[in-house]
């Protein structure tokens, strides 16, 4: 059974059942700050199970996108681990419970209409205590006893461990079933099904209080269940993910074979670039921190993979092609992002090969010192260092260092780990999905009625009031700021890039601030201070958003969307939208796009734009089924979440968007718009920043005074002025050249002087200078003239200028190789005092500070980096 008919076949089964099929929910879910990723598919219904807000169903089933990284070191070694995976979910909220889960998963796997698995192959697990789920096995399903065995809490409850060691909160028994493949002596776990009906209070005994309403979380490996299916060794092996195994090898220049020792590092490389193809499509990049963290690292995995088996030039994008032509089924919409996704990791391979070739002169160093100290191991300290502070990936220096003969102290490394984990921040991220706080509670007697699409002011009442993080009655100090829940509300929750609305709450000797409006859910929380009165719940006040504010974020937001069609048309449809911040007359757009843009291109694209607002088309809105919208081609932004009834806006003809923004009622009404400038924001994305209304007249104002008072500077007429530039540049190139033979003879007699008066160390001259008074394009010269003066000779040179630091290192080959001092340590060890970075060949080396005044403590620092190598 081929793997899209696995995934359509489960869906349809639990449709028959009465569930409601929900579509997949975003990889990277914004709104959930407890995950980076998606890692079950329970998460989308975490206001479901928690009884949070109106319950639309009772009953689903998904198949959900994941990707969790707790098992990164097992990817492409045991048969079944992965980064990605698509996990077949049915769900009940207080609807069906443990007998109807546990037939109808028994009825999905051997009715022959259905799977059709051999009954006598499956044997399953439970819950130690669960007497129940061990008779519908035993006593309904006819399972025998011996096929059916009881684990402890470790293995089958969720959260594993929880009824002795917590947390508290909604939890419940497991029951797992196995799978034994034909020829193998190993049953395959392929469903768990997990029965959610105890609340978790407390330590033990009698801390699991029974839930009023029992819910039901069941969960089906599909790639797992796929590889059972076709009878194949590993999920690896089925027919989505194998094509790419196969193409990674013929690209790396390996055959793919299951059983070969490249197939490890082949089935790596397909699993990582799968998993950043998805994460890319819906916008999220490499890059240092959190999710974007996670994409860098599986790439520069990814590419060390490939590295190690001899591919030395960027290869993974060429892969994302087979991804989407193997997860075209499901997920169509990813072929429109293709491009777009290839650009990003391009980008990032190339700059994780420059890190690695400049790496591998450490590396080498630290192998020297091994052998030197003839010891067989390299140090985890060090090797941490290369692998946090140079992105040298620990993997690739264990790979190294066995091909040279030795190992790294990898104890000593994962304790490194954890401490910069610890001072860093990012262990800190929650684990658990199932947190409930003063807006859960709230959510519980329902949302907030959004009123401004058509009106900025209303009379409303105070519902919920959040001071110091709890939920408070009333509130009279007007010192701190607070958050407050109206039943109905004008003013616009920050979402979809739109700033949230700022202005007043007014009531009887009541006057509440608000400086910002954050979306919660169904919530809108109104963020400000109280100024006079006491604000109490029930306490009925005029809501009155700043209309001159909320004008010019509708002339920005509309411009965004002129903004988003001249994009496209321009540069082609690949030009999707990567996220935007629509402010008061501002907005910024990113885009994907793999280079910056021409002056004719921006020209072409501003024109565009007016075009458009000079025809004053007419803005118009509707509420419709997604399904609906989607079928007129409307556009959508991949990675945002969307509900089953959504709101097209439409420009006359040119433009059709989902969005929950605010808008004018005809382009007309931008009035201006100007682009500001075109910039890389990430790998493949761009950015770009307009003004609007008032904002961009204000802007063209400013540019005209700083043509004036540059043409009276250059005493010019304006338009006379690039000509006049032209002169005085030209006078100055004369003038410089004049200047260099001076500059060139003081820095012969500079150099003359400093090597006559250098220390000498074992035959070596070591010239340390603060080279203050020179240019930074003189420093190479200087090195040149102090090296024309000394055979042997170790150069470190700082210069302050333009409030940063700029530091040149240089080593003559002779000391290079008789003493092994590297230009490159050196700068590095300069810079580091001044909080900077840099680096360069062995015997010439640059780097760059950010702190001036420590310049002279950064130049010492390399002077005793050469010293103790000299001396050596």
């Amino acid at each position: 059974m081929k793997t899209d008919e696995l995934r359509e076949k489960y869906l349809s089964f639990f449709e028959s059942k009465g569930c409601v099929r929900r579509p997949t929910d975003v990889l990277v879910p914004k709104d959930d700050p407890t995950v980076l990723f998606t890692p079950a598919g329970m998460n989308q219904f975490k206001n479901q199970f928690l009884g949070i807000g109106p319950l639309e169903f009772t009953k689903a089933t998904t198949s959900q996108k994941c990707l969790r990284t707790g098992d990164i070191g097992n990817v492409g070694i045991t048969a079944y681990h992965h980064t990605f995976f698509e996990m077949l979910g049915n769900f009940s909220f207080g609807d069906y419970f443990k007998r109807e889960a546990i037939h109808w998963a028994w009825e999905f796997l051997t009715t022959k209409s259905w799977l059709g698995l051999d009954p006598t192959r499956l044997t399953v697990t439970v819950y130690l205590d669960d007497q129940e789920a061990f008779d519908i096995w035993n006593n309904e399903v006819k399972l025998p006893a011996n096929r059916i065995s009881r684990e402890d809490e470790g293995e089958n409850f969720w959260p594993a461990s929880s009824p002795s060691q917590g947390p508290d909160g909604v939890c419940g028994p497991c029951s797992e079933i196995y799978y034994l493949p034909p020829g193998s002596s190993k049953p395959v776990e392929i469903w768990n099904l997990v029965f959610t009906q105890f609340n978790r209070v407390g330590s033990p005994p009698n801390n699991l209080q029974p839930l009023p309403k029992k819910n039901i979380d069941t969960g089906m490996g599909l790639e797992r269940c796929a590889s059972t299916l076709q009878g194949v060794l590993s999920n690896f092996e089925i027919d989505i993910l194998k094509p790419i195994c196969q193409a990674a090898g013929e690209i790396v220049g390996v055959k793919y074979e299951y059983g070969a020792p490249e197939g490890r590092a082949l089935r790596r490389i397909a699993d990582h670039v799968r998993a950043c193809s998805f994460a890319l499509h819906e916008g999220c990049g490499p890059g240092p921190e959190k999710e974007n963290y996670i994409v860098r690292l599986l790439l520069r995995r990814a590419s060390m993979e490939g590295f190690l088996l001899g591919k030395h030039e960027p290869f993974l994008s060429q892969l994302v092609p087979v991804v989407a032509q193997m997860m075209k089924g499901p997920y169509p919409e990813f072929g429109q992002t293709v491009e777009a996704v290839q650009n990003g990791i391009l980008e990032e391979e190339k700059q994780f090969l420059r890190v690695v070739e400049s790496g591998i002169g450490r590396f080498q160093k630290l192998v020297q010192h091994a052998r030197k100290e003839d010891s067989h191991v390299i140090s985890g300290d060090a090797a941490f260092d290369l692998h946090q502070t140079d992105g040298f990936l620990i993997e690739l220096t264990e790979s190294l260092a066995v091909n040279e003969g030795l190992s790294v102290d990898m104890e000593r490394f994962q304790e490194c780990k954890e401490e910069h984990k610890k001072t860093s921040g990012r262990g800190a991220f929650a684990n658990s999905v199932m947190s409930a706080g003063p807006l859960d509670t709230l959510r519980k007697t329902g949302g907030t009625q959004f009123l401004g699409y058509d009106s900025t002011s209303a009379d409303v009442e105070v519902v919920g009031i959040i001071a110091e993080g709890h939920l408070a009655k009333s509130f009279e100090n007007g010192e701190m700021p607070i958050a407050v829940v109206l039943n109905s509300s004008p003013f616009y929750g920050e979402a979809g890039g739109q700033v949230g609305d700022i202005g007043k709450l007014i009531g009887l000797d009541i006057e509440f601030e608000v400086h910002d409006t954050q979306r919660d859910g169904e919530l809108l929380v109104h963020i400000g201070v109280l100024k006079s009165g006491k604000l109490t719940v029930g306490t009925k006040v005029h809501a009155a958003v700043d209309t001159s504010r909320r004008a010019g974020i509708r002339r920005a937001h509309s411009a965004t969307h002129i903004l988003h069609h001249a994009l496209r048309k321009y540069l082609g449809e690949n030009a999707t939208q990567r996220g935007s911040k629509v402010q008061y007359d501002e907005l910024r757009f990113d885009f994907a796009h793999p280079r910056a843009l021409s002056h004719d291109e921006l020209t072409s694209i501003e024109d565009e734009i007016n075009i458009r607002i000079a025809e004053g088309a007419p803005i118009s809105t509707r509420l419709m089924p997604i399904a609906e919208a989607r079928n007129l081609g409307a556009m959508a932004l991949f990675g945002e979440k969307y509900p089953d009834n959504v709101r097209v806006v439409s420009m006359g003809e040119f433009s059709r968007e989902l969005c929950g923004g605010t808008h004018l009622g005809n382009t007309g009404q931008v009035g201006l718009c100007r682009l500001i400038r075109d910039e890389l924001v990430a790998a493949g994305v761009r950015r770009i920043t307009c003004f609007t209304g008032p904002k961009s007249l204000a802007r063209i104002r400013e540019t005209e005074a700083l043509v004036k008072e540059a043409a009276a500077l250059v005493k010019a007429q304006p338009d006379e002025l690039p000509r006049k530039i032209e002169t005085l540049q030209a006078e100055l190139r004369e003038t410089k050249k004049e200047l260099a033979k001076y500059t060139v003879a003081s820095l012969a007699d500079a150099a003359a002087q400093l090597v006559a008066n250098a220390e000498t160390i074992n035959g070596v001259k070591l010239v340390i200078h603060n080279a203050a008074g020179c240019s930074r394009d003189s420093l190479k010269d200087f090195v040149d003239r102090i090296r024309e003066k000394a055979p042997s000779v170790a150069i470190l040179l700082g210069l302050v200028t333009d409030d940063k630091v700029a530091f040149i290192a240089s080593v003559s080959k002779d000391v290079l190789v008789s003493k092994g001092l590297n230009a490159s340590d050196c700068v590095k060890t300069a810079a580091k005092v001044c909080g900077g970075g840099g680096g360069g060949r062995p015997d010439m080396a640059e780097a760059g500070g950010k702190d001036p005044s420590k310049i002279e403590g950064a130049l010492e620092a390399g002077a005793a980096y050469c010293r103790a190598k000299l001396n050596g």
